[in-house]
């Protein structure tokens, strides 16, 4: 049965970091999908850049996963000072609960010590933890601890779609962040699969679950 499922994102790339293969499922499978990013980091891009590349890189996401316009919101809040729109936030979130309905939402983790993410994974619970399953998505960089509960079997198609969406961000990728390599990428869901005697997944925590 198609299910509605919301993504959280404090940033563009979040969530494709993430969760860039289950997405990659999430459209395999012919789920309805809205798509929230909350900031597209001005701030933050390459000196020489216009600011405005990461929400362009995005909105190439956005087209290689062959979304409509109407499948995502992309916010402008200013990078590292979400606890400033905490209300707008919110407000945005329960809005996107009452007219989308979310069956499952999947965004950062409350263990996640971005000070951007964990507003954004405590707005998400105060507006979700009654009406939606919630997963939270894995980026070891921003965790001293992750609580692995809930596995995606990913196959060769869902991880290339991943790296494919993810080399969208060519701002990100002269940074030579080690996360957007491609062995990285790989690596990481290759420890996720032999957890669970599968060549590829993505772990996640669980928030709430029901059935």
């Amino acid at each position: 049965m198609k299910k509605n499922i919301l993504i959280l994102s404090p940033h563009t790339d979040d969530a494709e970091l993430g969760a860039g293969g289950l997405i990659s499922k999430i459209m395999e499978e012919g789920n309805e999908l809205h798509w929230m990013v909350f900031s597209s980091a001005r701030e933050s891009v390459p000196e020489g850049m216009p600011d405005d590349i990461l929400a362009s890189e995005f909105k190439e996401v956005i087209g290689l996963l062959k979304l409509n316009s109407d499948c995502y919101t992309l916010f402008d809040y200013k990078v590292r000072r979400l606890n400033e729109y905490r209300q707008e936030i919110l407000e945005s979130l329960v809005k996107i609960r009452n007219n989308f309905q979310p069956d499952l939402v999947i965004g950062p983790s409350l263990n996640d010590y971005h000070q951007d993410h964990v507003i954004v994974a405590n707005e998400m619970i105060r507006a979700f933890k009654s009406t939606s399953s919630i997963l939270c998505y894995e980026l070891p960089w921003n965790h001293l601890k992750f609580e692995n509960q809930f596995f995606v079997k990913l196959n060769e198609v869902h991880i290339q779609k991943k790296i494919e969406i993810l080399g969208c961000y060519k701002s990100q990728i002269i940074k030579k962040r080690v996360y957007f390599a491609e062995d990285f990428i790989k690596g990481l869901a290759v420890s996720r699969g032999v957890q669970i005697n599968t060549k590829y997944a993505e772990a996640f925590e669980v928030l709430r679950w029901i059935i």
